[in-house]
């Protein structure tokens, strides 16, 4: 496929682009403190606006889609210390602002959507050091649980885990709720939802990071025994975090130490290949080798 260019119409710096459930639509997050809409184009036909949502009062970091079971759904979170759930109304490309979370103290950094066999739930990182997690109910309310202070100089990213355990097959077993997040400490924590509360599951942190953990990404594990994540940090590493069954510690290897600050990571549908994006506008594809070991496959031309 070849890549194309999209204009995204924002008047200050993209910090977040999303793709929907089929491939079809992007959003956008902009220190402009909008988030656009716009069709995936192609040859034949370019891509277009379909809405400016306006609602922040900040920065906003992160734009993500609801499964689309759930109905037309995106969720913003902004440095205002605000998340916006956004709801596609009855007339297309006209959103509504369905929910606004003011849990937060300071600037929600991250924001991620959970499988959606456990609902329709959204977990939220914050600046203020706590992690959040709302979850809809049918009389269209939301519940919340909290972390508090799951970094306490700052949470910078939060990733679910697959909701069915390592090894198991897709739609049988039970249901599992796991979150991995990343801090300004450095670490990388791994919470598990019991009886209503969440607890720590990784005793201790995941230390091999010696900066900000910038972004962590658990990848679909499709039946595979193991757990795997993915942290990248301002330490310009990237580290691979292997859990080989419940119960034991998890190991972390170097994937690549990139000489820049590491912003993003992020997993294929199927798990097998990593995309690292770096402080050096690079975009590069990885997956694990036979022995174990991680190689580099290509380079995204930007």
């Amino acid at each position: 496929m070849p890549s194309q260019k999209i204009e995204t119409g924002h008047q200050d710096m993209v910090h977040d682009v999303a793709m929907d459930y089929y491939g079809k639509c992007l959003a956008t997050a902009s220190s402009d403190s909008t988030i656009k809409v716009i069709t995936v184009g192609n040859a034949s036909s370019p891509s277009q606006l379909l809405a400016t949502l306006s609602g922040h009062q900040g920065p906003v970091w992160q734009v993500v889609w609801a499964h689309p079971k759930f109905g037309s759904i995106l969720a913003s979170c902004s440095y205002d210390s605000r998340v916006i759930i956004w709801k596609e109304g009855t007339t297309p490309n006209q959103w509504v602002q369905a929910h606004v979370f003011t849990d937060h103290k300071s600037s929600v950094n991250s924001i991620a959507w959970a499988p959606y066999e456990l609902g329709l739930c959204l977990a939220c990182g914050s600046s203020d050091g706590s992690i959040s997690v709302f979850t809809a109910r049918s009389d269209g309310g939301w519940d919340t649980t909290r972390i508090e202070m799951a970094h306490p100089v700052g949470v910078t990213s939060v990733s679910w885990a697959p909701a069915t355990p390592p090894g198991s097959l897709i739609g049988l077993g039970e249901l599992t709720y796991k979150l991995a997040s990343g801090g300004c400490d450095n670490t990388v924590k791994v919470w598990r939802l019991y009886n209503g509360s969440w607890k720590l599951d990784c005793s201790p942190a995941l230390q091999m990071h010696t900066d900000w953990v910038r972004d962590v990404a658990w990848a679909p594990n499709l039946g595979l025994p193991k757990s795997t994540m993915a942290s990248a940090s301002q330490d310009g590493t990237v580290v691979i975090w292997t859990l080989a069954k419940e119960g034991e510690q998890w190991e972390g290897k170097v994937l690549n130490d990139f000489k820049n600050p590491v912003w993003r990571v992020s997993w294929s549908l199927t798990g097998n290949i990593l995309a690292v994006a770096d402080g050096n506008n690079n975009v590069t594809l990885w997956k694990e080798a036979v022995d174990g070991e991680w190689q580099q496959v290509t380079t995204v031309e930007p």
